[in-house]
């Protein structure tokens, strides 16, 4: 078996380092040099990496790195017992709550970072 981890691009690692340790009780594990920090979240190790906006994230092509909210169809799901407690934390620490759902299946926050980068909350 392979391991993962997922790198979090953001704009200002310590303000990234206290949402996601704050907010979502993630663990700092080291420092990665002085603009990428490793936390854990369970068993996973995500890679907090500050990166300048305007940046081109590619070898080739046009796009740069905005920190505007933006959609991608690859996403974190932080699974909680207490998915309203946890989401008041979120938007304590600067995150966004952009709504929900609920059914016989349990209850899903969506919510976002402070650098836009989207995830949910889904009630374990």
């Amino acid at each position: 078996m392979i391991n993962i981890s997922v790198s979090i691009d953001v704009s200002n690692l310590k303000q990234a380092e206290d949402f996601y340790i704050n907010a979502l009780g993630c663990k700092k594990l080291r420092d990665q040099g002085p603009d990428m920090s490793v936390i854990s979240a369970g068993n996973c190790d995500l890679y907090l990496q500050q990166k300048e906006p305007g940046s081109n994230p590619l070898l080739s092509g046009e796009i740069v790195r905005d920190y505007e909210r933006h959609w991608t169809p690859v996403h974190l799901d932080f699974l909680a017992q207490d998915v309203d407690g946890l989401v008041k934390q979120i938007v304590q620490y600067g995150g966004y709550h952009e709504g929900g759902d609920s059914g016989v299946w349990g209850t899903i926050a969506y919510c976002a970072d402070p650098f836009g980068n989207g995830f949910c909350v889904i009630n374990e």
